[in-house]
């Protein structure tokens, strides 16, 4: 038996009417504080995805979503938490494990695979926004360290002469 994901929400095939269905939904606090810890970020305040789906044909289901999220994550520069608002659209394809492609085609919309007669909506909204978050957050304040100027290297000969050694 599989684990069910954290942000579990299906949605049966036989719901999605030929003229599509619009689907929000939005996780709660247990389910924040386990996504958290599953993408690797401090805390996840919201996550709110709306989702307008449509049969496409032969158990396929294509869905186009806003998704808004507030992330705490921490600064690679200060090492200082901070939140930040992310806000974005996307496109997911929804389709029978056994139709999926097998061909890797960036420009093609992501697919989900799934088996059965439901699709999971809160699996695709946590999978788009992994790939939305910044690896290395840095806070908008947060300022690299200036870099020194090198100092320039002396020759060996040079330090020998300061020493009086050489001629």
């Amino acid at each position: 038996m599989t684990q069910q994901p954290e942000f579990h929400r299906p949605i049966p095939l036989d719901r999605i009417s030929t003229s599509g269905l619009s689907q929000r939904i939005e996780a709660t606090e247990p389910e924040r504080v386990a996504l958290a810890r599953r993408l690797g970020i401090s805390a996840l305040g919201m996550l709110v995805c709306d989702f307008r789906l449509r049969r496409e044909g032969q158990g396929v289901v294509a869905a186009k979503a806003t998704l808004r999220a507030r992330v705490t994550q921490v600064c690679v520069v200060s090492l200082d938490e901070f939140e930040s608002d992310l806000a974005f659209e996307f496109r997911v394809r929804f389709v029978p494990a056994e139709l999926e492609s097998e061909e890797i085609d960036p420009e093609a919309e992501d697919e989900m695979p799934y088996d059965g007669e439901k699709i999971d909506l809160g699996e695709a909204a946590v999978q788009e926004l992994a790939l939305a978050l910044d690896p290395y957050p840095r806070r908008p304040e947060a300022e690299l360290p200036a870099k020194d100027a090198p100092e320039p290297l002396s020759s060996p000969f040079a330090v020998l002469r300061s020493r009086g050694r050489m001629n």
